[in-house]
């Protein structure tokens, strides 16, 4: 009787233990701002006065619009030919990125800082045109 408990009970530990390991090493392996926020952001830029051409690294757009823009730790420049001076963007780290370290998730916290999730922008930008 012991010989089959103890045999039953093996089996039950091998299935928790097959369904718990993946389990755990997803939990620990993730980042919070990689789930949370994703390695996108949108940034909405508008101008005064509107239909202006404004250049964001190498994208060039005519505001009003929503640019979609990689999450990073290097700022962002917003420039026009229409407008004079251009504005930098900074980069600021994502509050979600502190749940991962109160949770004790220091792999997940690597996720986020390989994936850029760990960064976060302005969402808006507006330039403000004399010309």
């Amino acid at each position: 009787m012991v010989k089959y408990i103890k045999l039953i009970i093996g089996k039950e530990m091998n299935k928790s233990l097959l369904i718990a390991i993946p389990l755990a090493s997803a939990i620990m392996f993730s980042g919070c701002a990689t789930i949370l926020s994703g390695k996108k952001q949108n940034i909405s830029i508008t101008s005064n006065p509107s239909k202006k051409e404004v250049t964001i690294g190498a994208q060039t757009v005519t505001t009003p619009t929503i640019l979609s823009v990689d999450r990073s730790d290097n700022d962002l420049i917003v420039r026009s030919n229409d407008c004079e001076g251009q504005q930098i963007v900074a980069s600021e780290i994502n509050p979600v990125f502190f749940v991962n370290i109160l949770s004790g998730g220091a792999f997940g916290s690597t996720t986020d800082y390989a994936s850029g999730a760990m960064w976060k922008y302005d969402e808006n930008v507006n330039l403000n045109c004399s010309k």
